[in-house]
């Protein structure tokens, strides 16, 4: 039988804060400026990021080395099943003994929102804002010049009733 990962164990409080269990838990949903607070938004809108992935958590955050685990985890509060919208993020904010991992982030919020300011940097969101404007703009210069617009109520006419 092949070895499997670490053992994962229920929460007691005799457990030290390097064990994965005592890591913070992050979801995208947290940091989604598209959900509401209902939905699982933790942070202000205007902190948030749209539609972030637990990719681009995992970028952010080995860039500001800190520890932290990907698990394939779905939040309880997000609807949708697909692929695309699971994933769950545990980071290690405080080592053994109890001291801070890394001064800059003492809270789970700090974290939060330093991920939620560093997503919009990353390349792979720099790209995309620039694709769909690009696609509505030639889209809509077709459009425009054809005289036939207007929402495609002219593909109908001359069809008439049918029986």
């Amino acid at each position: 039988m092949a070895a499997a990962g670490p053992v994962r164990t229920n929460w007691h409080p005799n457990m030290k804060h390097n064990e994965v269990e005592r890591w913070i838990c992050i979801y995208p949903a947290y940091i989604n400026s598209k959900k509401t607070r209902q939905e699982g938004r933790r942070l202000p809108k205007e902190n948030c990021v749209e539609n972030p992935t637990y990719v681009e958590i995992r970028d952010v955050l080995s860039v500001a080395n800190l520890h932290f685990v990907v698990e394939n985890k779905q939040y309880c509060r997000e609807k949708s099943r697909e692929v695309q919208f699971r994933g769950r993020v545990r980071v290690q904010l405080r080592n053994a003994d109890g001291t801070l991992c890394s001064s800059e982030f003492p809270t789970r919020e700090s974290v939060m929102k330093h991920v939620a300011g560093k997503i919009p940097q990353l390349k792979t969101r720099q790209n995309k804002p620039n694709e769909p404007q690009a696609q509505l703009q030639s889209s809509g210069a077709t459009a425009g010049p054809s005289g036939g617009g207007g929402g495609g109520g002219g593909g109908k006419k001359g069809k008439g009733k049918r029986r």
